[in-house]
């Protein structure tokens, strides 16, 4: 993300003008500003809505002399334009006088009763399942989508600065955003040009990507996969549209009367229809919500043009303006089309109004309808290839023709722009040293080699003291059909190197058919999570963490071989067939012993576990997005479920291995968007262990004795406080997303979140498996009298990159140093 948003800032852009831009801000005859004020050109559609300080900018292609201001208890004022460019107008408007008795003035808040605009809005809802593609069996359209980002904001100050001397050509010109009035310069151009079919009997729908171009770093798959998550679709007929993992209310919305002030503005002839306009702007600050006006047809009830921008006091990071546009074909007296969607995203450290930032910016325009094809099932769910080489090949006479709106002068100066800067090698620093800390790898290009990850570079526990570690990674392209990668560690009290090393090839795209292996000896703690680890690279906080609650002295040393074979037949279903050879002993015996009877043994114990297993694991993942084709793809979104079923079966004799057993085990993640009440995460976990196994192959209540919150973990559990071989664990986590905190006035302008948590578990364990590891020297406890508990409550958002969490322990307080209360924390970059 911190990658992204910096390397964006670096481009250049052509000249641009509209005909007629006007800014200012709107006051009150008392000099206070007037939110939310209509601003538009005189007989025309063609306007805005001031934000929370009055202020407002508009421009036109268009040649107008005449702007008009209203406002709901004020009078309407029509200003004379004396040029094309006016800016920093100071208008006033006047309180209105009562008028006759049948004429209503509404002033602030709007009343539900009697106002005409909701009787619209109702209208709006009984027949929105009937408009556009919906009414038809069928359909297929042509889609055209253009995502460009720009710098904005910028002043003689910044291209004078010394972190541009040398690359001052990039500012030789400079256009005005005609949503914000604010200067930009483009950097970032990707097009894609697809054929949509649908079947909304059979309710499937595809895609086929014909053509894909970008400039810029169109081919970094970060980049995308974040373009990709940011700019998903939505539908404004639903009562929520998600941006940015929120959900904000629809002006549509069957809630939106509890939101939303609605005021009946105006009516006219738009494409020979006649349409009403309605404006509407939030009941309440730093709610999610929007503020703009719609036109919606007279009969059908249909909208024909809808803008929507974001207040500036909503509860959302990094992120000043958001604005949409839509607007909708008339195909016949009932049906209304999508026809083109705009989205303007202003990111920025600050919502300061002379903040610099990156506009992020798609327009997607839609054409050719086609409507009750017959096509078989088979053809929806036949996918396409977007990776295809001819994808990315297309020549410019295919551009010409595919698209639905053409590049103006600045966006195709991109292309040359970046050409330029990749032979500049002041700007080649920039890249490489902003890659660096975006990815954590120094990359070395003439070997193909990757230096890293830095930031896994120090560590500390009780059992290596002060520990470094120094990696390296393959890495010829992003879709790298295999990749090797290793590191080496040191330790400085237990004086012992450590290392890791794997490997993956795919075998096969289609099927993605991948092998992988590798082996890792190392320290770990093994107590953070109830699934035996097969990662021979990766590597907990928990096992390197500088702060502890408690001794963190319960670590493992871990000899660990693995090799597998992952196929996925089916989108988003993985079959994985492993195993696995693991050594397990104690770091410290002294203070954790994972010794346990071994009759074969002369003294009768054992204290190491030699362990040969095989695995299969059934991954499904529902609506997961990844972008790529190599061996490594990246995720584009989070809001996807994950079943995990897993059976392992571990096998005696074979490689010296010692025990033979069977484990089941199922999980289930689920987040859930609860509309404007936040977001849910739910975790349920089960397993159940068959045979005889010692403390190193029991399953570990997950206990964290970090100052880190961690989820899936017990943060007043200690480490192998509990021990199971059959056990149930849940875990629910509600964001409320600041809907509490927002209508608490002394909070509300701080823009805190607030959490709720809840974890319970239940777990038992054998006498058998107590016996077998009778010789340890910590207490085998399961909570299997009652299930054991937690919860917290928790403040998010704090300078907008912290969260501190407060734990409480619900039962078990009599245990041994028992904690009933812990105080965690995280630090992130969320929206």
């Amino acid at each position: 993300m911190r990658k992204f948003l910096f390397i964006l800032s670096l481009f250049f852009c052509f000249l641009t003008s509209a005909q007629t831009k006007v800014s200012g801000v709107v006051v009150d005859e008392f000099g206070d500003p007037i939110a939310f004020a209509n601003v538009l050109y005189q007989n025309s559609t063609e306007g805005t809505i001031t934000n929370e300080n009055g202020r407002f900018y508009l421009e036109s292609e268009d040649n107008y002399r005449v702007l008009v201001v209203s406002f709901i208890g004020y009078e309407t004022k029509e200003i004379e334009l004396v040029s094309n460019v006016n800016y920093d107008m100071n208008i006033t408007l006047v309180e209105a006088a009562q008028q006759l008795g049948e004429v209503v003035v509404y002033t602030g808040k709007q009343s539900k009763k009697n106002n005409p605009a909701i009787d619209i809005l109702k209208k709006i809802w009984a027949k929105k399942r009937e408009n556009g593609v919906r009414k038809f069996k069928s359909y297929q359209y042509d889609k055209y989508e253009k995502v460009e980002f720009d710098l904005n904001t910028i002043d003689s100050a910044l291209i004078k600065s010394r972190m541009f001397k040398g690359l001052e050509f990039m500012f030789e010109g400079l256009d005005t955003s005609r949503i914000t009035g604010k200067t930009y310069l483009p950097m970032f151009l990707n097009e894609v040009f697809s054929k949509v079919y649908g079947n909304n009997t059979l309710a499937l729908e595809k895609e086929d990507v014909l053509g894909n171009k970008s400039s810029g770093f169109g081919g970094n798959q970060a980049i995308t996969a974040f373009v990709e998550d940011l700019y998903s679709d939505y539908d404004v007929y639903n009562n929520y549209l998600k941006f940015f993992d929120k959900s904000f209310t629809s002006p549509l919305s069957k809630t939106g009367v509890d939101v939303y002030n609605y005021v009946l503005s105006d009516s006219t002839f738009i494409d020979n229809k006649w349409c009403y306009n309605i404006i509407y702007y939030p009941r309440r600050k730093n709610e999610l919500t929007f503020k703009g006006d719609f036109w919606v047809n007279d009969t059908t009830f249909a909208i024909k043009k809808i803008d929507m921008q974001v207040v500036k006091s909503a509860n959302i990071n990094w992120v000043k303006e958001i604005y949409i546009e839509q607007d909708f074909e008339v195909v016949n007296d009932s049906v209304f089309l999508l026809k083109r969607d705009y989205m303007l995203t202003d990111f920025a450290f600050s919502k300061k109004e002379k903040s610099r930032g990156v506009y992020g910016k798609r327009t997607t325009v839609y054409d050719n309808y086609q409507f009750n094809m017959d096509r078989p099932e088979d053809f929806y769910k036949a996918e396409s290839d977007p990776y295809d080489p001819r994808v990315f090949a297309k020549d410019s006479v295919f551009w010409e023709n595919a698209r639905l709106e053409r590049l103006n002068e600045d966006e195709a100066g991109i292309f040359q722009l970046l050409d330029t800067l990749k032979t500049v090698p002041k700007f080649k620093t920039y890249y490489d040293i902003v890659s660096i800390l975006g990815s954590g790898y120094v990359e070395i290009d003439k070997w193909n080699l990757d230096i890293g990850d830095i930031y896994s570079t120090f560590g500390f526990n009780d059992a290596e003291g002060i520990r470094l570690r120094g990696g390296a990674r393959t890495y010829f392209g992003q879709n790298d059909t295999w990749r090797m990668e290793g590191y080496m560690a040191y330790g400085f009290d237990d004086r012992k190197f450590k290392h890791g090393l794997s490997g993956k090839f795919l075998l096969d795209r289609k099927s993605r058919l991948i092998l992988s292996g590798g082996n890792r000896r190392d320290i770990e703690q093994l107590g953070i999570s109830l699934t035996s680890t097969t990662d021979v690279l990766g590597r907990s906080i928990a096992s390197s963490a500088l702060v502890t609650v408690g001794n963190n002295n319960r670590l493992s040393n871990i000899n660990l071989s693995v090799l597998a074979l992952e196929l996925e037949p089916w989108k988003n279903l993985r079959f994985r067939l492993g195993s696995s050879f693991r050594t397990l002993s104690s770091a410290l015996p002294n203070d954790f012993s994972l010794d346990y009877v071994d009759p074969d043994s002369p003294t009768g114990i054992s204290s190491e576990v030699k362990q040969f297993d095989l695995n299969t694991t059934l991954i499904y993942t529902p609506g997961r997005r990844t972008i790529g084709y190599g061996v490594e793809r990246r995720d584009v979104n989070e809001n996807y479920s994950t079943l995990v079923l897993n059976y392992t079966r571990g096998t005696e004799g074979f490689l010296e291995s010692d025990f033979t057993y069977d484990r089941l085990q199922f999980s289930y993640t689920q987040p859930w968007q609860l509309g404007g009440f936040g977001r849910l995460l739910s975790t349920v976990e089960l397993g159940k262990t068959f045979g005889e196994v010692p403390l190193g192959l029991l399953s570990v209540i997950p206990g964290n004795q970090t100052l880190f919150s961690l989820y899936n973990t017990f943060p007043n559990l200690d480490f192998y406080e509990f021990v199971t071989d059959t056990y149930a664990t849940v875990h629910l986590e509600h964001n409320f997303n600041g809907r509490i905190f927002s209508r608490i006035p002394l909070l509300r302008k701080l823009n805190l979140r607030e959490i709720v948590g809840i974890r319970g578990a239940w777990g038992s364990i054998s006498d058998e498996n107590i016996a077998l590891s009778s010789p340890t020297n910590i207490p085998l406890l399961a909570p299997d009298k009652e299930p054991y508990w937690e919860y917290s409550f928790g403040v998010g958002n704090i300078f907008k990159i912290f969260r501190i969490d407060f734990n409480f322990r619900g039962n078990y307080l009599d245990a041994p140093d028992a904690r009933p209360f812990g105080v965690t924390g995280t630090f992130g970059f969320s929206f």
